[in-house]
């Protein structure tokens, strides 16, 4: 377990850890604390969004900062994979042409579009939430929920080799049900703590959000490449917590 976190650390944020072991059982373990790996990444943009308040930042600039914090927490590594996905997918080329595609270090058109639009919606979603700070965490941690459902025993690995190959078909369906059950606890108990009843009703509304965005997109990225990837695996975290925070921007429902 304590490998699996150090791995997880390690692999989703910038936080050295020292080296894990790179095993199939410590990537399983990686995998289902994916999401604890949010409270660091979340934590920095909530914290960001603190001092903005206490200097009196405007809402977008504040939010705008936020989402550097967590894309410099992360070394962007997230957001590189959801361009790669993009211009893969977006290419209509066969599998093994798409994933050539993925492979490039350019970004293209596809890429391009798809960042700045996920971006500002994270940051327009972030600046109208009635408590952001909550958001971003609770935002943060939904998306990296993807990652075991992501790795379940169903889904292939689209390469031989890479992160995808370690990670993919490690997870058992019930583990990552558990893991699911863990963070709409959390979330629940951090949207009431929050904005009480209507908070705690919100917070788990964007996980479930989070958790559709992702499977959708994992299902067609499957149909389309054969199996999951490295890039797949990071598009996967930025499309499920930006359907988070779009969902935590509504208004709270009332008792």
């Amino acid at each position: 377990m304590i490998e699996g976190l150090r791995l997880a650390v390690t692999l989703l944020t910038v936080v050295p850890l020292g080296t894990a072991r790179l095993d199939r059982g410590t990537a399983r373990s990686a995998m289902l604390l994916a999401p604890a790996a949010g409270l660091i990444t979340g934590g920095a943009a909530a914290l960001v969004l603190l001092a903005g308040d206490l200097l009196g930042l405007s809402a977008p600039l504040a939010a705008a900062l936020a989402v550097a914090a967590t894309a410099a927490a992360t070394r962007a590594l997230h957001l590189d994979g959801l361009a790669d996905l993009a211009d893969g997918l977006g290419s209509g080329r066969p599998a093994a042409e798409a994933l050539t595609i993925m492979k490039r270090s350019d970004i293209g058109p596809f890429g391009v579009v798809t960042l700045l639009l996920t971006l500002l919606a994270q940051v327009t979603a972030l600046a109208s939430a009635p408590h952001p700070a909550v958001a971003v965490l609770v935002a943060s941690v939904a998306g990296r929920l993807a990652l075991p459902w992501a790795c379940r025993a169903a889904v292939p690995s689209a390469r031989p080799g890479g992160l995808g190959a370690l990670v993919a078909g490690t997870v058992g369906t019930r583990p990552a049900v558990l893991a699911t059950g863990i963070v709409l606890v959390a979330a629940g108990g951090a949207g009431a703590a929050a904005g009480g009843l209507g908070g705690a009703v919100l917070a788990v509304a964007a996980v479930c959000a989070a958790l559709a965005a992702a499977l959708l997109t994992l299902r067609h990225a499957v149909r389309r490449l054969g199996g999951v990837t490295g890039d797949v695996l990071g598009a996967l975290v930025e499309i499920a917590a930006t359907a988070a925070l779009i969902a935590l921007a509504a208004d709270p429902p009332r008792p």
